[in-house]
């Protein structure tokens, strides 16, 4: 077998184990630092946008890209998750509500 497919067995093997209650988890790594400045000018958005679209405070924003305030590990965690996918990001938060379902004739003819 491959060395690929053994890292994957592996890996799926701890993710059985640990949703059995083998194992007590996974200790996330998070950066000491985010430059919230070069995610946010790689999207090309302004700061109110990026606020916007993620959903922190503008001051917040201000601050972090000031250097007089850093983010707090949660808000890190979602920064980093924000530099690498965007677009999941945004799709999770901003998804199109699905329309109330509508009688159709065949419908009310029923009724």
């Amino acid at each position: 077998m491959t060395k690929m497919f053994d890292s994957l067995m592996s890996g799926l093997d701890e993710v059985e184990a640990f949703l059995a209650g083998e194992t007590a988890g996974y200790k996330v790594n998070l950066p000491a630092k985010v430059d919230v400045k070069k995610i946010r000018k790689r999207l090309n958005m302004t700061q109110a946008r990026f606020s916007d679209t993620f959903g922190f405070s503008l001051d917040a924003v201000k601050h972090w890209e000031g250097g007089r305030r850093t983010p707090e590990s949660s808000a890190r965690a979602f920064l980093t998750v924000i530099a690498k996918n965007p677009a999941a990001v945004v799709a999770a938060l901003h998804s199109i509500p699905q329309p109330a379902h509508r009688p159709t004739q065949r419908t009310k003819a029923r009724a």
